[in-house]
């Protein structure tokens, strides 16, 4: 008797928790995604920054001084394009999580809706 009891309140309480394991599955695979982006961003932003500390240490005279300024133009350019990639990889991971929640959020409101 108390078995059964048992069985049927633990099915009951996993079946009510269910949403809320799925919302916590996919947003701890949004905060694992974003991190890894947020890493990758930090990794190339510093390696141009200590390049551009090591072209300018290597600045001795007019020449170098004229071959160092006209790199920047190249540098800007690939931070642009990093910020830009990093921008749009960052829209994809947020537009993917609220697909994600707004389809659980209907299946929800689908299955607590009497039919």
């Amino acid at each position: 008797m108390y078995t059964e009891m048992f069985k049927s309140f633990s099915e009951q309480t996993e079946k009510s928790l269910a949403p809320y394991v799925k919302f916590n599955k996919l947003f701890t695979k949004n905060v694992e995604d974003l991190t890894e982006l947020q890493l990758a961003a930090v990794r190339a932003y510093s390696e141009l920054g200590l390049s551009q500390l090591k072209a300018v240490s290597e600045v001795k005279d007019v020449q170098s001084f004229a071959a160092f300024n006209g790199q920047q133009l190249e540098t800007l350019t690939k931070l642009s394009q990093q910020l830009i990639d990093d921008s749009n990889k960052f829209t994809a991971i947020a537009q993917s999580f609220k697909t994600e929640v707004e389809e659980l959020v209907a299946e929800n409101v689908k299955q607590a809706t009497p039919a």
